[in-house]
């Protein structure tokens, strides 16, 4: 009698040790990386399809039973699955850590330079046969009609300063009378002097920077479409980008736009 006491309790035991697992417990979870806790994080059952997220602690809470599936994700750090144990069961508790992304960047050679900031210094340092090669296409004007006479164009006239007609002797009017000054426009115009010399600078300041090979051995431009390249880029601010030192966001544009310039040229 004793000895069917003990099994019917044995397999009592069993049965609800089996039952307990099955069912779904309410466990006490926390989310954490290298720094502490983590908030906003996203915790699903894949299970059961349920989800919840973490608090600004890290912390959370959610349904599990034995051998569920917790998916924990963030947009800062990799996705991590992980499976429900029976000391999670036990314990009521669970602990997930993350490990934060990592996002690399291609590579590309940066060259040093001792750059003065004159055109004509720096200019010293592209190599004299690829300079001149440049230049001698990029000046050459051996295919233009000299002989078409025509107005005035339109960067002429937005260049040239307003020109009053004013009377010398009539400067001065009297004591305390104001003076005329014909050039009303010379701080204008020599802010857009400034920055055409600036932009007349860049070409050699990016090739001395980037090195030959980024341009014509990388991006494959060709040599004699150099400078028409960089004037296809530079309304996507790439000068400006450069003047505030993102070179990286320079370089990713250059490449990008290499590829659409070398279709188009290739078409002509």
């Amino acid at each position: 009698m004793i000895k069917k006491l003990l099994i019917f309790f044995f397999f009592f035991l069993l049965v609800l040790n089996t039952y307990s697992q099955e069912k779904n417990v309410l466990v006490t979870g926390k989310v954490l990386d290298s720094l502490g806790g983590l908030k906003n994080v996203t915790i699903i059952n894949l299970q059961t399809k349920q989800g919840t997220s973490s608090n600004n602690n890290g912390a959370f809470r959610i349904f599990l039973k034995l051998g569920d599936s917790l998916k924990a994700s963030s947009i800062q750090h990799l996705t991590k699955t992980i499976t429900v144990s029976k000391y999670n069961i036990d314990n009521k508790t669970i602990t997930i850590f993350l490990k934060p992304k990592v996002y690399q960047l291609d590579e590309f050679e940066l060259k040093k330079h001792n750059l003065s900031g004159s055109l004509g210094t720096d200019s010293k340092g592209v190599s004299i046969n690829k300079k001149d090669s440049l230049l001698r296409d990029v000046m050459n004007f051996s295919k233009v009609n000299m002989k078409i006479i025509e107005g005035d164009d339109y960067i002429d006239q937005k260049v040239r300063p307003h020109i009053n007609e004013t009377d010398p002797n009539a400067a001065f009017v009297g004591a305390g009378a104001a003076l005329s000054i014909p050039f009303k426009y010379s701080e204008r115009l020599w802010a857009l002097r400034k920055k055409l010399a600036i932009q007349k600078k860049f070409p050699y300041k990016i090739l001395s920077e980037l090195g030959d090979k980024f341009f014509f051995d990388e991006l494959k431009i060709p040599l004699e479409s150099y400078f028409h390249f960089l004037e296809y880029c530079n309304p996507l601010g790439i000068e400006n980008l450069h003047k505030e030192g993102k070179l990286l966001e320079v370089i990713k544009i250059l490449r990008e736009e290499s590829k659409s310039y070398l279709k188009i040229i290739k078409k002509e």
